[in-house]
């Protein structure tokens, strides 16, 4: 994805995201945002809908079909810092990120799409996720541009890659030395090349892959990014 605008990226910068679409995605999606201190806008077009997200609370909603160009105008796309369509129209999330790069040609953009060939949307979006993943905590993590990116998410398993923090518990150390909690696993090297045993020493400004239980995730982020 095009680099974050204006921020550096890291967990207590806010940014500026538009969503196109208030299902379970775009919901769910715009939860974690929040969570993380972003500010959202939802754009919905189904009126009932609009007003249902509307009362969770956790974005700014507009009404409206965000494939037209004063709807993306009204949600301020010229501003944004990534635009996420993540309706059940692939066809339409397209749309809104082509216009959403006529508005704004430095925003980040990210589809919800019907194929993983990314190679054949590269002029048109930044990136792609596929409706049939768990995929809000994977369009969070790249929309924000976190440290943390989530690569697999299911109800008690994950897949994390993690860059390490200078500061970090773990930077520096190796995996014989540290003491990750049960439930965890380091399951790549930094290169990507090989299994890590007991010698690989975590290294900061590195990313590594963390498989993590749902339940000690929030310690494995801590240990690498401190």
């Amino acid at each position: 994805m095009k680099p974050p605008t204006g921020v550096s990226a890291g967990m207590n910068d806010q940014r500026r995201i538009v969503i196109a679409g208030g299902g379970r995605a775009g919901i769910r999606t715009a939860e974690r945002l929040d969570d993380l201190g972003h500010t959202v806008t939802i754009i919905e077009s189904d009126e009932d809908r609009a007003a249902a997200v509307a009362d969770e609370y956790v974005a700014m909603v507009i009404q409206g079909d965000a494939t037209r160009p004063s709807i993306l105008e009204q949600a301020n796309v010229a501003e944004a810092d990534a635009v996420a369509a993540l309706t059940d129209d692939a066809a339409a999330n397209l749309a809104v990120c082509m216009e959403a790069n006529r508005i704004a040609p430095e925003v980040q953009t990210l589809a919800r799409t019907a194929t993983r060939d990314e190679a054949e949307y590269t002029d048109i979006v930044d990136a792609i996720i596929l409706p049939q993943q768990e995929a809000a905590d994977t369009a969070a993590d790249l929309l924000s541009g976190e440290a943390v990116r989530t690569v697999v998410s299911g109800p008690e398993l994950n897949v994390l890659e993690i860059e390490v923090a200078e500061d970090a518990p773990f930077a520096g150390r190796t995996l014989a030395d540290v003491a990750l909690p049960e439930g965890a696993l380091v399951v790549s090297d930094a290169d990507r090349t090989e299994v890590p045993d007991g010698d690989t020493r975590i290294e900061a400004g590195e990313r590594y892959l963390v498989a993590v239980e749902s339940a000690v995730a929030d310690e494995v982020r801590l240990l690498f990014r401190g």
